[in-house]
């Protein structure tokens, strides 16, 4: 038996010194499909943003171009490492691997689907303000696996890709105004007429506050010691700017209800945005 497994042993390290070329060619092609992958990302991002106006599309382009090169890299790898591989092998191969693979890797499938018709349907885009699962903030990336959305907070949400596309998504910045609301009470003897004319001046005065649709106010209730006005206007749709204009506009109304000596019942409260 010795002779045997010294001749075995021989065969196996005359076969490892053999591969031992394609092996190397194969760890080099690795790297130059690294290296290429990122390559063709990069000209397919310079071609997009002359091309293609869209953001999600750019977006879109670019990652399957990246996957696409990294697929033919491997494939050219497998052919050099198992120069006995056939075409005919690997489809074989895929098909029989396909079923396993696709229940261990549904949910990246899963994602990466979803992903790809975001893009394409583009329900929003990079730059949105959205609603997602309670999450608000702006849309930062739209990746084949998941949305990335920046609290107003400071703070990284990454979603699932798979979530975002199967729930109820509220864009803030689709249109190009946002409405805001907010209230005052007014003491009874306030001479109702006079007031509403002084503060929708006021409100209307601030800049930022759009002159079409123009600002309005309405009387919303009668409570127990003041009568309560519902004061709305429309600004730009980033809250960044809704807020600093809700700012101005509750100083505003309280430097009217000063001059005109407008007594306001209760402290001034926010409405909804």
């Amino acid at each position: 038996m010795l002779p045997q497994l010294q001749e075995s042993l021989l065969n196996l390290k005359d076969s490892a010194i053999a591969s031992l070329p394609a092996l190397l060619l194969s760890i080099l092609l690795l790297f130059v499909t690294n290296w290429g992958a990122k390559f063709i990302r990069k000209l397919v991002s310079r071609i997009g943003d002359r091309t293609v106006k869209s953001k999600s599309l750019r977006s879109l382009f670019v990652q399957l171009s990246y996957v696409a090169a990294w697929t033919v890299g491997i494939f050219i790898v497998s052919v050099v490492a198992f120069p006995d591989l056939r075409l005919g092998d690997i489809i074989s191969l895929l098909g029989f691997g396909s079923v396993a693979i696709g229940f261990a890797f549904q949910d990246i499938f899963k994602n990466f689907l979803a992903g790809v018709l975001l893009l394409l349907q583009q329900p929003f885009q990079l730059g949105d303000e959205v609603i997602i699962e309670g999450y608000q903030g702006t849309v930062e990336d739209i990746s084949i696996r998941s949305t990335q959305i920046r609290t107003y907070q400071g703070k990284l949400v990454v979603l699932p890709n798979a979530l975002v596309f199967t729930s109820p998504v509220e864009v803030l910045t689709n249109w190009k105004q946002r409405e805001t609301v907010v209230q005052i009470s007014i003491d009874y003897n306030t001479p109702i007429t006079e007031a509403i004319a002084t503060l929708l001046e006021a409100v209307s005065g601030v800049a930022g506050v759009m002159s079409e649709p123009a600002a309005e106010i309405n009387i919303s209730d009668f409570v127990n010691s003041a009568i309560l006005l519902s004061i709305s206007y429309w600004t730009a749709p980033q809250m960044s700017q809704a807020t600093n204009i809700k700012n101005n506009v509750m100083l505003a109304l309280k430097k009217a209800g000063d001059r005109a000596s407008i007594d306001i019942a209760y402290p001034t409260r926010g409405g909804r945005n």
